[in-house]
């Protein structure tokens, strides 16, 4: 199997989900059972053909198969958050999302030294950490296994995939941490018609160019500000921008295909009025 092109299918597949309107769980459950398909696509290629040396087996541990198993954990560690999430309460809204981001907090701690083994990228240690040779000279170090199998795991793959994971997750709550905080801002409009019909990459585009080009308060504005004014003036649920905005950033095309249509379609206008 050509992995890397499989994963190319597979993220295609995953910005459709993710672009849709569907709601949060349901978004999280297809996605879930895309990255589960996918990654059950994998062990069966590798199970029918192993790796031709230990390089590859790392490659494919190390990067091949985090790419579904990043999101899996991510929309899993999202689906379960909010099927238990207080849904009236401001107060235990609050409560409970700080609740969660300290107890990632304790987790990055409790794995500082692997933590910091994957920031610095590392790779002195990946023949140990990254191939199933050496799946029992480690401990184990998570009690929730995703997608754990003998024949499917190393002594690291999981743990990388969290550590990843949890920090697409970590952002996803602090913006749903910032949205309680401002639903009540008089600063935002309350009273609008306006409402967002293009994707969820569109406006992202939009909010990371008002901000990188510092057109509002002088660039004196955190990007978070932006991004929630946004969406509360058009009734957008954007969701995770850091994450679209990353996704958005390693695209093999346009990286601003909507900020170009925009110039293309005024510049459009523009010569129709002067003919």
């Amino acid at each position: 199997m050509d992995f890397t092109l499989r994963n190319t299918i597979y993220t295609k597949e995953l910005e459709k989900i993710e672009q849709s309107s569907l709601s949060i769980l349901d978004t999280s459950r297809q996605i879930i059972i895309l990255s589960r398909n996918t990654l059950n696509d994998f062990k069966k290629a590798i199970i029918k053909m192993d790796f031709v040396s230990v390089p590859k087996e790392v490659e494919f541990f190390k990067h091949q198969k985090q790419t579904s198993l990043i999101q899996l954990i991510y929309y899993t560690e999202i689906r379960s958050f909010e099927l238990q999430f207080p849904k009236s309460n401001v107060q235990d809204q609050e409560k409970a999302l700080k609740k969660k981001l300290r107890k990632l907090n304790r987790f990055y701690l409790y794995n500082i030294d692997f933590n910091q083994y994957v920031e610095d990228k590392l790779y002195h240690f990946d023949k140990q950490y990254y191939t199933r040779g050496h799946l029992d000279s480690f401990s184990i170090s998570s009690s929730k296994f995703y997608f754990q199998d003998p024949d499917f795991s190393t002594p690291r793959d999981m743990l990388l995939g969290k550590i990843k994971a949890y920090k697409l997750f970590m952002n996803y709550l602090k913006l749903r941490l910032d949205k309680i905080k401002n639903r009540n801002s008089t600063n935002y409009v309350n009273n609008t018609n306006l409402k967002w019909t293009s994707s969820k990459s569109a406006l992202t585009e939009l909010i990371y160019a008002l901000y990188f080009n510092r057109v509002i308060n002088n660039g004196n504005v955190d990007i978070k500000e932006i991004a929630i004014a946004l969406q509360k003036v058009l009734q957008f649920d954007l969701g995770d921008f850091y994450k679209i905005f990353s996704e958005i950033k390693s695209r093999k095309i346009s990286r601003t295909k909507f900020l170009d249509d925009l110039s293309n379609g005024l510049l459009l206008q523009m010569d129709s009025a002067e003919e």
